[in-house]
């Protein structure tokens, strides 16, 4: 509780005096008898002491008033931040160059903004570690003539001051200098200066995953990326070097803790002893410990990483697995084909290949997940596909009659000018052509051919849709077709009546081999 001098004092400072508001601010800019400190306090009795000539106040703000309080007392804070500068208030200058150039105080006022930069440069030469942060933070940092002037070595770009508010502790400036280094992957670089943060944060977090999770301890963003990329640059020592081994496997299991899905995904195979392809390492953990590699795996692919989930369909068909399961292995497998993981795609295609017996469209999803591998360059599925859909062997019979269709014919005929061009496009026989449901023939990726229901001597057959001629070909014919019934009772007929519009319309059609009416 204030004495009776304070309170007489606060009386007169409420009551309007300038000379009580100067004694009220150094009050609680100091600490008084009874009053504690406090800056924001300060900051608003000064203010409104240096609002009446009290020349004293704007001092005293200069010296003392941090940037953290003068951020909110804007406009008004900004001119006395710059009176105090001009007459030499070093402290002053740098509040007034962060008023200036990262709250963007005063913009319009170009030589405000110059004299905040001459301030910034001057401290930051000086060796303030908050002024070569700021500097370095600049797009573009003008030289200044004070700058010139002084005694300081040539490094004055940006990234100099960027390593040596490093140097100095900045956070910021520090985790800045990792992630240049990691984006130019100079490991040696990265490690010399992230290890040090890292042995910080190993020396302050608990033993292991475990007892994290069991304390509720927590790491910040940048703190999980540090460790991640720790263990990542350490794992091609860690082989040589028992130390950075343990300090590698300590890196990882707190980054994944903190949810870095890499190192989710890196621990979970070190617990299985294997690579992201199944196979066995003879390095890793001492005895298997198939639990914990599926917990960790599962937060992996739970993230997004394709890589866990094929990993944990390798881990549920091992043989010494107690809870083998190849359902489970085949749903793992699946998911990982959906991320787009080329090795699970391929097996899912092979896979549904070897079913087809027991399931006829079983061809049609192995086409789907063989086409997607080999998008990406598998020259396995590539060979699969030729098994699957033989290639078009030359232009068909339709490739001679496309000529004679005439702009009469298609508007009189277009179900039969459509099915004409598609069988031109896809190599279909006239039987194919003309009895072709086209609805459910189109499957996306691949075209069914499946006429044996009206034509038994046909077989079933897949054509890969690998063009985007292809494609838009038959999203038209389709559209076309669409409330059409291709039956015969729709309105093109049987097949007999297919046949003979078509060698009427076109007389001088050619045969495709001898294929005559069901």
């Amino acid at each position: 509780m204030a004495n009776r001098e304070e309170l007489g004092i606060i009386r007169g400072a409420r009551a309007g005096d300038a000379g009580s508001q100067l004694a009220l601010g150094k009050l609680y800019l100091f600490g008084g008898a009874s009053l504690p400190r406090s800056m924001p306090t300060a900051m608003h009795w000064l203010n409104r002491a240096a609002l009446q000539q009290q020349d004293e106040a704007w001092r005293l703000i200069g010296h003392h008033i941090p940037f953290e309080h003068a951020q909110h007392c804007l406009p008004a804070a900004l001119g006395w931040y710059d009176r105090a500068y001009q007459e030499g208030i070093a402290p002053a200058g740098l509040v007034l160059a962060q008023l200036v150039l990262s709250q963007g105080a005063g913009q319009s006022d170009a030589p405000l903004r110059e004299r905040a930069q001459r301030a910034l440069e001057a401290a930051a030469q000086s060796g303030s570690a908050e002024a070569q942060w700021l500097l370095a933070s600049q797009p573009s940092p003008r030289a200044s003539p004070v700058a010139a002037a002084m005694p300081a070595p040539a490094d004055v770009g940006g990234q100099q001051w960027l390593t040596r508010a490093a140097d100095n502790g900045v956070p910021a400036a520090q985790y800045a200098v990792l992630e240049q280094a990691w984006e130019e992957e100079d490991r040696c670089a990265f490690l010399q200066r992230a290890l040090p943060l890292a042995r910080g944060l190993l020396e302050q977090a608990p033993a292991d995953a475990e007892a994290a999770r069991a304390a509720g301890w927590q790491l910040e963003a940048q703190q999980v990326a540090l460790l991640a990329r720790c263990a990542r640059a350490l794992d091609d020592v860690a082989a040589h070097d028992p130390f950075s081994q343990g300090e590698l496997h300590r890196c990882r299991e707190l980054a994944a803790h903190g949810g870095d899905r890499r190192s989710q995904l890196e621990l979970g195979l070190w617990f299985a002893r294997m690579r992201c392809d199944g196979a066995r390492l003879s390095s890793g953990i001492a005895a298997v410990n198939f639990k914990r590699a599926i917990r960790w795996l599962t937060q992996a692919g739970e993230q997004g990483l394709a890589e866990a989930w094929f990993a944990l369909s390798r881990i549920y068909i091992k043989p010494e697995f107690s809870q083998r399961s190849v359902v489970e292995a085949q749903t793992y497998l699946e998911r990982a084909a959906d991320m787009g993981h080329s090795a699970a795609q391929l097996e899912c295609g092979i896979h549904a290949w070897r079913t087809r017996r027991g399931d006829e469209n079983s061809d049609v999803r192995a086409a789907y997940w063989l086409q997607k591998a080999a998008a990406q360059g598998c020259d396995e599925a590539e060979a699969a596909l030729a098994r699957i859909a033989a290639p078009q062997q030359g232009p068909g019979w339709a490739a001679e009659v496309v000529p004679l269709l005439t702009r009469e014919l298609v508007d009189c005929q277009p179900l039969l000018a459509a099915r004409i061009e598609l069988a031109a496009l896809f190599g279909l026989t006239r039987a194919e052509a003309l009895l072709l449901e086209i609805k459910s023939a189109d499957q996306g990726h691949c075209l069914v051919v499946d006429i044996r229901a009206a034509y038994g001597r046909s077989k079933r057959r897949l054509i890969l849709l690998r063009t985007v001629q292809q494609r838009q070909m038959l999203d038209r014919v389709v559209r076309l077709f669409e409330r059409v019934d291709c039956g015969p009772t729709g309105p093109e007929g049987n097949y007999r009546q297919r046949l003979y519009r078509l060698k009427t319309w076109l007389p001088e059609a050619p045969s495709d081999g001898g294929l005559q009416p069901a």
